[in-house]
């Protein structure tokens, strides 16, 4: 219960004057007459005239201003200001009538929930103009000044608005101002300012009729707006030393809501009981439990008191984590808490109630961001009495927020933490405007948050978000917005859809006010205001002001046209205005106005003419402007043949109504200029005349096609235009576009077809062909004629008249066409053609003599004509697939086709008896497809449909043309034989006479490195099939015999060596030797092979050709030396002996049994090929041996040592190179191993830590059971389990102590991404989770006999084997030793690939072949320890 001023304290409370001292009344008094002469820019920094009262006092405008009087004022936008009835000003009464009719869809499509926008918008000012209104209140400015000058008031602190405008200041006075910026009272003293500090909130009722103070120091009071009284001094409500953050009184008169500095919030409730004011306080929220910052009660409008929702009288409040609505009455009910989620701690809280419309009811919605996204929160009471709060779409900003506004339910205002405003429009979430107000100088409420006055005991959280806090520096009211400066007042409002016109014309930007103007009268425009009534009313409007706008433009740009200068800057300079014009005349519909006023007005400058008949040319060709006058279109016309576009004329003839012209003028300058669409459109749409522009192009293009002359492009593309424009008469529709009228189109066809079928010309000579016209387009383009004709005998229904003329035109056709030898093959193939289709409908009318294709046969089929064969084919194809093949008799015509070598007849003529055999020969004999007979004989033979019995003559023909097919292309052969007949290979072999065409089908059949796609093992070809080729093979190709031989594999070793020493092929039968396993017998036939080459060698050393001798010594020495390799590691010392020392005895003989005086060149290449010998055999022979075999050598016994001197210190090179090898090898093995077990020892005797302290199966504490004893097993991944769950879920081996543990969690994850695991790979480690036995929970004499026992085997222990596992995965890479491995293996690898023929080789799975090796050439890790 807070202490009250009773009613004694009440009488005795002094008046509002009487508070600041009778003086001070004065000498404010005083002051404000004064005010009128002082110099504002200097003392209050405004740029505004000397205050007048007057200039307070706004009169009402009866008729608004015209457009040339707002032109002509100055930007002045220090607009005065009236505060005007608040049921007038309420924006949202404009709502229910506002042109703005963004729907859900549009809503949505603006929705940015899911992306951060980075970057700033499109500027918005062309796209809306100027959206709010920005005024300073210069009297309340004045007297804000004022007062802390003359009265020492201080600076203003806090604004509240309603009917009132009441500011507080830092001076504990609060000035009231009435709607005329006049002050009404002042309440308070400074001396009571001086006790309880600044005015840090203030609050004013719904009527009016009391205001709430809230002060620094925490104190509160109470006053009669009417009477200027103090009504009640509150001081024991809260806490004490806490300053008021925010005072708000609620729809209830009696019941207001206060928040201070300590985070907590407190109800207040006025009670007067026996003329004794009271007020009793109760805690909502604790700042204890989270500090709230703003606080945010739903006020209802006086329509909406019957809300169901304003029952219970909602209050928002934030805090520094979360959102909380709570309800007051019935009872104190938490509705909603909402946590903000991540943000800036610095960021400053905010909250805010609106009335919205949706579905057709009206709800709450609060608004509350923290940072740079807004939420919305719809707020709705259902049928049960409870509510319901749904989350709207949010609102992701680019800005950090220190202030939400709402101006109406569609328009917010935000001012950001640089305060700009930005006005967005809510349902799409675009931004409207953007407006600077550092001007203002905004007061923030930054001590008050820190609580300065009682000395800063304030949370750092609450004094961090209180550096950009401005709660009580603005106030909304009526649509209007009030900002509190240091030194003024400024107000926002949304200005008229009239002024956010107009402001764009003061600014010269007249496409942008036309294009706002625009939006308006469509429905687009955002945040609209003035617009009423229904859209009809709403479009006359805006068009009147539009067309207001348009006039002053024309005007605009007439006069400010450059007098002199170039034509293109007069150009430019209309091509500004006068496309706009036009554009919105044609929007608004007013072609009157368009082609009278306008065009009178811009006549008077033949430039601007100029420029606006051409802006009409795009809306003409889009068919957007039909009707035009005829003196527009006639000056249209000129315009455009002055200037040399007759392509545009021709464009815009087509779709302009040219009956108003000179029909004849208009025909004469198309054709002279060669407008030929335009001048038949001028024909047909202006005289109804179908056949005159017909006749017009005949006479152009008959003259040159009749003498056989060639075609110019000019007259080319009148031909192309003529069968398009007959095409379009035949058919019903106009040209070049439209339709001909309905009541036309039989006139007009039976007109077209009267021309076709005329016997002579108008103007005919004598030497006139009969039926010219026909005639004239047959030459033209036979196949484009006789298509229009197909076209439109294809309309043909029923209609007599119709069915005569087609037979008529047929006739015609046939006559013109058999009786004239001036046609090509293939335009009288087209003809027939076209009749064999007329003919194969169903509905078929026309006659045809059946002669006239017997005489077209003959003709086509001609053999003494061999010109044009593949044409003359071609045609008769096209004739027999339209459907002529039953005009002939089949027999005679297959005769004739096979007499002509017309095998695509002949093939067509059998596929349709089914004789498919026939059809190779056709193939065969064709030598442009013979080699398409490969897939024929494929398809026929793969593909379903057909009989066995046609598969098999289809084969047998195959197999009688064999050698053909082989000859043709051996691989395509083969892979027929292959797919189809494998089982029968050896009767082709026995049917291909020529060994070259035999060894060709072989070796597509058997090489797999042809390409063939065929299958050795369904093939299962003979060994004597295979020994064939191989025999062919050493005939034609006997280079490619080893490297076949690799590939192949049935084959016999014992025939094929017996072959190939029948061609002396050496090499490749030591080759087969040694995969026989004679090692011995092919190094002989190597040896041999080696020696004869250095004989030859030995006897071409004085000539110059000894390089190409000493090549082929190389070539063999590295077979020889290669095979020995090979085969030494599978052989014991003597079969070692036998192969190396005749090898190097054989390369030592040519040295002997020459001179000292042997020329150096032949000398020092044998010696350099020996020296290869002996590095070879030094790895496969003791080097002793070696010395002693050369000392023992007669020849080197007798001579000098210095004779082998070269060969004993290359061998010694070589020993120590070895041996340095062998060092290091050996060295880093050992660095390794010793590392690894370093690391090893570490990780055994490193403890393990437990994740937990229960078991991971059975979830109990390890200590669970005191009776039993059971060991307690922890694994180095961290899990604990007891003995006897692990074995109940068998992951145990073996028993007692020597018992080898899996963890089951880790074993169980694993088989869950895995496949299961082989018995052999478990045995080898997969059980290797290190385990260590603790002591048993319960002690027993079996426990510790087992924790004694030692093991009884060597080797790695499970917890070992991880810990070497985890070593290895330490170090990242493959071992040296693992390198070593591979290279060797590599190197006896390459030897067995050699022999191995086909066989895969080992080097696949080599580690150097996996994409993932890296050689790593640092040294191992240190260890941790």
């Amino acid at each position: 219960m807070a202490s009250e001023v009773g009613p004694e304290s009440e009488e005795a409370a002094p008046s509002p004057r009487g508070g600041l001292g009778e003086g001070l009344a004065q000498a404010l008094e005083a002051s404000l007459p004064r005010l009128t002469c002082i110099d504002l820019d200097k003392d209050l920094e405004f740029r505004n005239e000397l205050i007048d009262d007057k200039e307070f006092d706004i009169p009402q405008v009866d008729t608004p201003p015209t457009l040339e009087s707002i032109l002509n004022e100055t930007d002045d936008e220090d607009e005065s200001f009236v505060l005007e009835d608040p049921t007038l000003l309420n924006i949202d009464t404009f709502d229910t009538h506002s042109y703005d009719t963004s729907s859900v869809a549009s809503s949505d499509s603006g929705d940015r929930t899911n992306l951060k926008r980075k970057k700033k918008l499109l500027d918005s000012f062309s796209l809306h103009g100027s959206v709010m209104r920005h005024s300073l209140l210069k009297g309340i400015s004045a007297q804000i000044v004022s007062a802390a000058d003359k009265v020492d008031a201080g600076l203003p602190t806090a604004i509240a608005v309603s009917s009132l405008i009441a500011v507080g200041t830092s001076h504990g006075l609060a000035l009231i101002f009435d709607q005329n910026q006049a002050l009404r009272l002042c309440l308070g003293s400074t001396s009571v300012g001086g006790q309880y500090g600044a005015i840090s909130a203030l609050s004013i009722n719904h009527d009016c009729s009391r205001l709430l103070c809230g002060f620094a120091k925490g104190q509160m009071t109470m006053w009669d707006l009417a009477s200027g009284k103090l009504l009640r001094s509150i001081t024991d409500a809260h806490p004490p030393g806490t300053a008021i953050l925010h005072i708000k009184f609620t729809d209830d008169p009696t019941l207001a809501i206060c928040n201070d500095s300590g985070g907590s919030v407190f109800e207040l409730t006025f009670k007067r009981v026996m003329g004794v004011r009271t007020c009793e306080s109760r805690c909502l929220f604790s700042g204890s439990k989270g500090e709230v910052c703003c606080i945010e009660p739903l006020h209802s409008k006086a329509e909406l008191k019957d809300h169901p929702i304003t029952q219970f009288s909602l209050l928002a409040m934030a805090s520094l984590t979360k959102i909380l609505v709570i309800g007051l009455k019935p009872s104190l009910k938490v509705w909603m808490t909402f946590p903000y989620g991540r943000m800036d701690p610095s960021s400053v809280p905010l909250l805010a109630w609106h009335f919205v419309a949706a579905n057709n009811y009206v709800n709450p919605t609060l608004a509350f961001c923290r940072g740079d996204v807004v939420h919305f929160l719809l707020v709705k009471r259902d049928e049960s009495g409870a509510i319901h709060v749904t989350k709207q779409k949010h609102l992701h900003l680019y800005y950090d927020l220190i202030n939400f506004t709402w101006i109406n339910s569609r328009t917010i205002v935000l001012l950001d933490s640089v305060e700009k405003l930005h006005v967005i429009d809510r349902l799409t979430q675009e931004e409207l405007e953007t407006v600077e107000i550092s001007e203002v100088q905004l007061v923030y409420n930054s001590s008050h948050f820190k609580s300065l006055a009682t000395g800063g005991n304030v949370s750092q959280a609450l004094a961090l978000v209180g550096e950009k806090a401005c709660y009580q520096s603005i106030s909304s009211y009526g649509g209007q917005i009030f900002y509190l400066g240091t030194k003024s007042v400024y107000v926002m409002t949304l200005r008229s859809w009239r002024e956010r016109v107009d402001h764009l014309l003061k600014q010269e930007c007249l496409p942008e006010a036309l294009a706002l103007a625009w939006s308006f009268h469509e429905g687009k425009a955002k945040a609209v205001v003035g617009l009423s009534g229904d859209a009809s009313k709403r479009k006359a409007v805006v068009a009147d002001r539009m067309v207001e706008i348009l006039f002053h433009c024309a005007d605009r740009a007439l006069k400010k046209c450059p007098d002199q200068g170039k034509i293109q800057v007069m150009e430019q300079h209309f091509q500004d205005t006068v496309p706009v014009v036009v554009d919105y005349c044609l929007r608004l519909q007013r072609r009157d106005l368009l082609f009278s006023q306008m065009y009178d007005k811009f006549s008077e400058n033949s430039v601007a003419k100029g420029v606006f008949l051409e802006c009409l040319e795009p809306y003409i060709l889009s068919d957007q402007l039909v009707g035009i006058t005829a003196q527009v279109m006639k000056d249209l016309l000129i315009h455009f043949q002055d200037k040399k576009l007759m392509e545009n004329v021709e464009a815009l003839i087509v779709h302009m109504d040219i009956t108003s012209l000179d029909i004849q003028q208009v025909v004469l300058m198309c054709w002279e200029n060669r407008l030929y669409d335009a001048m038949i459109y001028v024909y047909n749409s202006g005289m109804n005349e179908f056949i005159s522009p017909m006749e017009k192009l005949f006479k152009v293009i008959a003259p040159p096609l009749s003498a056989g002359k060639s075609l110019t492009d000019e007259q080319v593309i009148m031909g192309n235009k003529l069968l398009v424009y007959i095409s379009c008469c035949l058919a019903g529709r106009a040209y070049p576009l439209g339709d001909i009228p309905e009541d036309l189109v039989p006139l007009v066809k039976n007109q077209v077809f009267e021309f076709l079928i005329r016997l002579h010309s108008a103007e005919a000579s004598s030497e006139e062909e009969i039926y010219p016209y026909i005639c004239t387009l047959l030459h033209f383009d036979t196949r484009e004629f006789l298509n229009v004709l197909a076209l439109t005998f294809e309309d043909f229904k029923n209609d007599k008249q119709a069915l005569e003329y087609q037979q008529r035109i047929v006739d015609i056709l046939l006559k013109v066409m058999v009786e004239n030898s001036d046609f090509t093959p293939s335009q009288v193939g087209c003809l027939f053609t076209f009749l064999a289709r007329q003919l194969a409908k169903p509905d078929n009318t026309l006659f045809v003599n059946r002669t006239l294709f017997d005489q077209v046969l003959e003709f086509l089929c001609s053999p003494d004509d061999d010109s044009r064969h593949s044409e003359r084919q071609q045609v008769l194809l096209e004739l027999l697939q339209a459907g002529g093949i039953v005009q002939f008799e089949e027999s005679r015509l297959i005769r004739m086709a096979e007499r002509a070598e017309f095998y695509q007849i002949c093939e067509f003529m059998y596929e349709r008896a089914h004789q498919y055999d026939k059809i190779i020969d056709c193939y065969l004999r064709d030598p442009l497809r013979e080699e398409e007979v490969f897939n024929y004989v494929h398809n026929i033979l793969s593909i379903p449909g057909h009989s066995p019995e046609e598969k098999q003559s289809v084969w047998q023909k195959a197999m009688q043309h064999i050698e053909e097919l082989v000859s043709l292309n051996p691989c395509k052969a083969a892979e027929l034989v292959a797919t189809h007949f494998y089982g029968q290979v050896e009767a082709v072999i026995q049917k291909l006479q020529n060994p070259f065409l035999l060894f060709q089908f072989l070796r597509s059949l058997l090489d797999p490195r042809e390409g063939v796609s065929v299958n050795q093992e369904s093939l299962h070809a003979a060994p004597c099939i295979t020994e064939q080729f191989i025999e062919l093979l050493c005939q034609y190709n006997p280079h490619q015999v080893i490297d076949t031989l690799q590939v192949l594999e049935s084959y016999r070793l014992e025939e094929t060596i017996q072959i190939t020493q029948k061609y002396q092929l050496l090499e490749v039968c030591a080759y087969l030797l040694e995969k026989k396993g004679d090692v011995h017998g092919a190094f002989l036939i190597m040896l041999e092979r080696l020696q004869s080459k250095l004989q030859q060698f030995t006897k071409e050393s004085e000539d110059s050709r000894e390089s190409t001798s000493l090549k082929a010594v190389e070539e063999v020495l590295v077979e020889t030396i290669a095979l020995c390799q090979r085969n030494s590691q599978n052989l014991n010392q003597p079969q070692r002996e036998a192969l190396w020392f005749p090898l190097l005895e054989a390369m030592m003989a040519p040295q002997k049994l020459s001179s000292s005086c042997a020329p150096p060149r032949l000398a020092e290449p044998l010696k350099s090929l020996t020296m290869q010998v002996l590095n070879s055999m030094a790895t496969f022979i003791a080097l002793p041996s070696i010395l002693q075999r050369i000392l023992q050598d007669p020849v080197y016994g007798r001579g000098k040592l210095g004779e082998i001197q070269g060969l004993i210190l290359g061998m010694l090179d070589t020993f120590n190179y070895e041996q340095t090898l062998l060092e290091t090898t050996t060295s880093l093995l050992n660095h390794d191993l010793h590392w690894s077990l370093c690391n090893l020892r570490a990780s055994v005797t490193r403890g393990l830590n437990p994740k937990q302290d229960y078991c991971c199966i059975c979830l109990q504490q390890y200590r669970r059971r005191q009776e039993v004893a059971d060991d307690i097993v922890v694994f180095s991944c961290g899990h604990l389990y007891h003995s006897l769950c692990l074995l109940n879920k068998e992951c145990a081996v073996g028993t007692g102590s020597q018992a080898r543990w899996t963890c089951y969690r880790c074993n169980s994850s694993n088989k869950a991404g895995k496949l299961s695991e082989k018995a052999s790979e478990v045995k080898k480690g997969q059980l290797a989770q290190a385990q260590v036995k603790m002591s048993p929970s319960c002690p027993s004499p079996r426990g510790d006999a087992a924790a004694k026992k030692a093991p009884s085997e060597l080797g790695l222990d499970p917890q070992q084997i991880q810990a070497f596992d985890q070593l290895c995965r330490l170090y990242r890479g493959t071992s040296r030793l693992a390198l070593l491995t591979e290279l060797s293996q590599n190197q006896s690898g390459e030897s067995r690939r050699l022999l191995g023929g086909s066989k895969s080789s080992p080097a696949l799975n080599s580690i150097f072949q996996n994409e993932n090796f890296q050689l790593h050439l640092s040294p191992p890790p240190l260890s941790e320890d």
